[in-house]
């Protein structure tokens, strides 16, 4: 791994804080391979892909939010609420796939974070990838057990030994069933990656099945019975087109689970061509269906006689299909089971990726020679996450778990707009003047960077005094540099050009800031939101304009692993 720094000295404590906060990695992808205890194994291709997408995405979730939101916000435009919330999704999923192919090493968000923003804000959203999986996974395995009994004929009829408890001493309820899952989970994890992702495809099988029956045999319904839900007085849009936009911001949460094929970018075959089509294609499927579901199950049942807690169950039991409830409840379970292993699977990758730079004791980094799989890491998630969703009711933290995944969306975003105008890999010399300066050291014998390089302008050429070993200090002349001055005047604006692309960056980062803040918290006073509203939405739109006025960086076309870094040390450039 290779830092990039500012070659100044001198700064005191305080710059020199500031400057372990803002330092950079390079692209670590060719470096890694050189040390084969950190490889992990490269097994997978599309199909993995897609199964660990659509499997993370598709929780149990979209089985109650087509009766939340169809009655609170959408009402028969819930479908539209999907597209809309899928668009953003994709935005997010591009942005992803595009880094991940041009840096195919472990840790998603955190890894792009440290490349191209900086030290401290890469810690901070390591932490906050590590709050979301745990968090996350611990709340998807306590709602298993609820949709579990359900086949047992209540939650009374479970075992002793697998029915909730509640300990009057410590006032908790505990879940064996949440934690026995989370260890079953833990320990296919650790038996590799490719044997996991089998299993996880399995499950996802199960459940895109249910959602398929939901949608035949929706239709089915619907059209013998007329389409009762789409022929109401209260028209399409029920709550207006701002209800509409309302439940979109909603179910956007139902597309979170993409990003755990992100963090899988080390352990796929082909990363430049396979992350950006299994990403592309997971998010597509779950889309689909997601609308089609939402299509039919509105068009069954009236949006306001909606049941909020089973509205897929409960709509097929208005047309005398008791029997569906088995069948959707099957996928439910199998939805939740395939989102816990999308839940713990990215967690290890993420602690091995933030080991292997110092941020975490070396223990995390450890790979298992046989199954080439952190298992250290990932019985360090389990064991947490297990111990979560045994003592612990996370629906009360379950709000932090977005928290952490806009914080992700967010600098995945200005990450790949730092990558297009301001790429953080440095340039080497040029190739002609390098090319020179190798051969004479090598026919010499001198270090390269010991030479002392001092040119002047020789007729369109340059020239150097080199101290050669045994001899007198000789001139030798490079035929490299043409149009030098028209060259001086290039750099000076691609430095001027940096520094205007940096500064409108971040006045967009900070505009999209305060117009996201004014625009969600209505706790303040409106004359002051509808301020902070102009001015966030002034700042975001100049600095687009401004981005799309300025050409981007030539360099972003050999960023990342295409790319590699040159050997020898690396300054950081003025930008």
């Amino acid at each position: 791994m290779g830092f990039l720094f500012d070659s100044q000295k001198g700064v005191g404590l305080w710059g020199g804080c500031l400057r372990s906060l803002l330092r950079r990695k390079q692209v670590d992808s060719a470096h890694v391979k050189a040390n084969a205890h950190h490889q992990l194994a490269k097994e997978l291709s599309v199909p993995h892909l897609i199964a660990i997408g659509v499997g993370s995405t598709i929780g149990a979730g979209v089985y109650i939010l087509v009766g939340t939101v169809a009655r609170e916000h959408s009402g028969p435009a819930l479908s539209i609420s999907f597209l809309i919330a899928g668009i953003a999704a994709a935005l997010s999923a591009f942005c992803y796939a595009e880094l991940a192919s041009r840096c195919p090493s472990a840790g998603s968000a955190y890894h792009y974070s440290y490349i191209c923003v900086g030290e401290g804000v890469a810690w901070l959203i390591g932490w906050a990838l590590i709050l979301e999986y745990t968090i996350g996974g611990s709340a998807v395995a306590r709602g298993i057990s609820p949709n579990l009994a359900f086949f047992f004929g209540g939650q009374d009829s479970l075992p002793i030994f697998l029915a909730r408890q509640y300990i009057p001493g410590l006032d908790i309820v505990v879940d064996p069933v949440a934690a026995i899952l989370v260890f079953i989970v833990t320990g296919l994890l650790c038996v590799g990656i490719k044997e996991s992702t089998l299993v996880q495809g399995m499950v996802t099988t199960v459940n895109v099945c249910a959602m398929l029956f939901v949608i035949i045999a929706g239709s089915y319904l619907g059209f013998k019975t007329g389409w009762a839900g789409y022929g109401l007085p209260t028209g399409f849009f029920a709550f207006g087109v701002d209800g509409m936009l309302a439940g979109s911001a909603t179910v956007f949460f139902a597309y979170i689970g993409f990003d755990s094929v992100a963090s899988t970018a080390e352990e796929v075959k082909n990363p430049q061509r396979d992350l950006p089509l299994g990403i592309g294609l997971a998010l597509s499927i779950c889309c689909t269906l997601y609308i089609l579901v939402s299509v039919v199950i509105v068009g069954l049942v009236p949006y306001h006689a909606m049941n909020p807690d089973t509205p897929i169950s409960s709509a097929f039991a208005e047309h005398g299909m008791q029997w569906a409830a088995y069948i959707i409840t099957a996928g439910a379970v199998m939805a939740l089971c395939s989102t816990l292993m999308g839940s713990i699977l990215p967690q290890p990758r993420i602690l091995m990726a933030m080991a292997r730079d110092g941020l975490l004791p070396s223990f995390f980094s450890d790979v298992n020679k046989n199954t080439q799989v952190p298992v250290k890491s990932t019985l360090a998630t389990g064991i947490g996450a297990a111990m979560l969703a045994f003592f612990m009711d996370v629906d009360q933290l379950a709000g932090m778990v977005s928290v952490g995944t806009l914080l992700a969306f967010t600098m995945v975003a200005i990450s790949v707009l730092i990558l297009r105008y301001v790429p953080p890999d440095m340039v080497p010399f040029p190739s002609s003047l390098q090319d020179t300066i190798d051969f004479v050291s090598l026919q010499y014998g001198v270090n390269s960077q010991n030479i002392n390089v001092e040119t002047s302008d020789v007729n369109g050429g340059t020239s150097s005094n080199l101290p050669l070993l045994g001899k007198k200090n000789t001139v030798v002349d490079y035929p490299k540099i043409v149009k030098q001055e028209a060259q001086g005047n290039y750099v000076l604006n691609e430095e001027n050009r940096r520094k205007i692309a940096g500064s409108t960056i971040a006045f967009t980062c900070i505009g999209a800031f305060l117009l996201t803040y004014a625009a969600t918290d209505l706790n303040i006073p409106r004359p002051v939101r509808f301020t902070l509203c102009g001015v966030g939405g002034a700042l975001l739109l100049f600095g687009l304009i401004v981005l799309t006025l300025i050409e981007q960086d030539d360099a972003r076309h050999s960023f990342g692993h295409s790319g590699v870094p040159p050997p020898g040390p690396v300054f950081q450039s003025g930008s």
